[in-house]
């Protein structure tokens, strides 16, 4: 599909299609320049790609929106409303916890909701919620408000953010600023487990991920009608409305270097074509080490960023039944017997857990649609190591681990679900490396420690490619829909006024 460039006009180039590549395309193309993005699979969505088998459709990534806000901005800023490209239908509960002794906890946004039950399981629970809630609206001004779509490009912008961050006690790790105002066990876990979202051990990503509960209480969780797909295919649509030209099936392989510019970009059918500047939502690791592979900056740049702490790998079983189990929330958190000792084996290895704790989701909750009449779609999520902490045969490992946690669900949850099973779908680590040329399967790029973090994670333009810039999970702000719209909108104001675009050419609400 292609746009019309105007005599002149500078242009851009997008790799991958994810929801930060596709929001960065959309502000680019708003913003007056000719951009085309390119995705290498036969439809947009990266993370976000979308199954459909035997009359279900299966989201196979991100299915929490949780600021709808920075969607809307993104269509305002081209003079669009997100609502007439997509709907979005509220959820509630925002998500139902579950644990092994039978407790279940409605994580709601409703405040009077959240402190009855909090005081049914510990009265003394509720003053420290109150200040917990304090504390994370803190931290989601100063971490997200403030900070979520700024470009940390050097140390001193880093430094000038520091005194906020070390008062907010940003060294300190989700769990154990939730533990210092909720004494419950089971409370503690219901509001630390959020980071596991997002690729982080809340035992170690830093508090600032305490926004988490602030971002959501203001907004509440959200679900498209016709599933996260029907997001992607709103956002592509507005690109592709805007005049942006669209390239399906035809992964980048060469990103040729010249000056410290990159001068040509070239794909796997022998198309190529010269840019003024270049954006990579995919991998980071393969952008520079396979696009990049024939520059000095690429190798040297893959071999440091392979010494850093990649998040962990997700197992997920896609699944449509004959039957409908009404029970069971759109949202689902399935905490099995261990907590922290599951986290860590997850995030070190060396061998995959006996145990799991899940997430399971039910979008027929919330839209029935995405299943035949009577029926349910279903996805259920495991966490698991990465390949570089287990070396685990997935090929080999897979279906007998689908089998236990089918098994498990059908115990537990789901009664009778085998003899009910439609159709059923995996995706496992090494499909994560394969389909989605992801650094050793990681399911989020870069584990969101403090110390990969903001200035220390990778910057939304390359330190020494002058006009190569990054946007998604492995640069800033980090992973999640919020997380890699924030980092299209920060790169996007890098690229505008990098390519010397006035505030004019901006769009009414352009970064």
């Amino acid at each position: 599909m292609t746009g019309q460039k105007e005599a002149g006009q500078k242009e851009a180039c997008v790799i991958g299609g994810g929801f930060g590549g596709l929001a960065l395309a959309c502000r680019l193309q708003a913003a007056g320049l000719a951009t085309t993005l390119i995705e290498g699979r036969d439809k947009l969505g990266g993370r976000a790609y979308v199954y459909s088998l035997e009359g279900y459709t299966f989201d196979a990534g991100p299915t929490v929106v949780t600021d709808p806000s920075a969607l809307e901005e993104i269509f305002a800023m081209a003079g669009r409303r997100l609502s007439d490209y997509v709907e979005l239908l509220n959820v509630d509960p925002l998500y139902r916890l579950h644990w092994e002794d039978g407790y279940s906890f409605d994580y709601a946004k409703d405040e009077e909701h959240l402190l009855s039950q909090i005081r049914a399981k510990n009265p003394k629970d509720v003053e420290g919620y109150r200040k917990f809630y304090r504390y994370s609206e803190a931290v989601f001004k100063e971490g997200y408000e403030k900070l979520g779509a700024v470009p940390f490009l050097n140390f001193w912008s880093m430094v000038k953010a520091a005194p906020q961050l070390t008062t907010l006690q940003a060294f300190r790790s989700v769990y154990g600023r939730v533990a210092d105002f909720i004494e419950d066990e089971q409370l503690r876990q219901a509001f630390s487990f959020h980071t596991l979202l997002v690729g982080g051990d809340p035992h170690k990503t830093s508090s600032i991920y305490a926004l988490i509960h602030a971002l959501e209480r203001k907004w509440g969780v959200w679900f498209p009608r016709g599933g996260t797909g029907a997001l992607i295919e709103g956002l592509g649509r507005l690109f592709t409305d805007l005049g942006g030209t669209l390239r399906l099936e035809d992964p980048v392989t060469d990103l040729k270097v010249q000056n410290d510019r990159i001068t040509q970009v070239t794909t796997e059918s022998g198309w190529s074509h010269q840019f003024d500047a270049v954006a990579s939502n995919a991998d980071i690791v393969h952008t520079y080490d396979n696009l990049l592979g024939g520059s000095k900056r690429g190798p040297q740049a893959a071999k440091g960023l392979k010494q850093k702490r990649f998040s962990n790998s997700l197992f997920v079983t896609y699944f449509g039944t004959k039957k409908q189990y009404p029970d069971i929330a759109h949202h689902s958190i399935l905490f099995g017997p261990r907590y922290r000792e599951l986290i860590a084996e997850i995030f070190s290895g060396p061998q995959l857990p006996n145990d799991f704790s899940l997430y399971l989701h039910r979008p027929t909750a919330t839209d029935p649609g995405l299943a035949p009449p009577g029926c349910d779609a279903f996805y259920v999520l495991s966490p698991v190591p990465n390949l570089e902490k287990a070396g685990i045969d997935w090929s080999v490992t897979g279906p007998e681990y689908q089998e236990r946690i089918l098994a498990y669900l059908e115990e537990r949850y789901l009664p009778g679900l085998r003899d009910n099973l439609a159709v059923t779908h995996r995706f496992t680590p090494a499909d994560f490396k394969d389909k989605l040329n992801a650094h050793v399967g990681s399911a989020f790029s870069l584990e969101p420690v403090l110390t990969q973090s903001a200035y220390f994670r990778l910057h939304n333009r390359d330190d020494k490619i002058g006009n190569l810039y990054f946007v998604g999970a492995g640069t800033h702000p980090g992973a999640g829909i919020p997380g890699v719209v924030g980092s299209a909108k920060a790169t996007a104001g890098l690229m505008i006024e990098d390519m010397g675009l006035s505030r004019s050419n901006r769009g009414p609400k352009a970064a």
